[in-house]
């Protein structure tokens, strides 16, 4: 016997995806939730997402020119003095045990938010 299922109406399919994004859940749970197929899921993130991006990223995620290049460049250079600079990567904080004897050399100062 074979069902045939009703199609997932766009605000469902939205919901799933703003669940996706939100909660950090695997797209298993959310199929489970929303009572449909592991596939159906995937496929309906995947494609809100992609027309979201094909619609919001001309708005918002502009390609940069060599204005805005120097521009962020310029402001590297004005507050550390790093020239030539276009972006950082902050730091990753990971738990170790610290050697036997090692004083406070492996201690972090920063407060770990977990």
């Amino acid at each position: 016997m074979h069902v045939v299922q009703e199609p997932i109406s766009s605000g469902e399919r939205l919901a799933m995806t703003l669940r996706y994004l939100c909660s950090g859940n695997a797209i298993v749970g959310i199929a489970k939730d929303f009572r449909v197929g592991l596939e159906t899921a995937r496929e309906a993130i995947h494609l809100t997402l992609q027309v979201l991006w094909d619609d919001l990223a001309p708005q918002y995620m502009k390609p940069p020119n060599e204005q805005m290049w120097q521009n962020i460049a310029d402001g590297f250079w004005k507050r550390w003095q790093f020239p030539n600079c276009l972006g950082s990567v902050d730091g990753k904080h990971v738990q170790i045990v610290a050697p036997a004897n090692s004083g406070s050399l492996y201690y972090n100062y920063k407060v770990n938010d977990k």
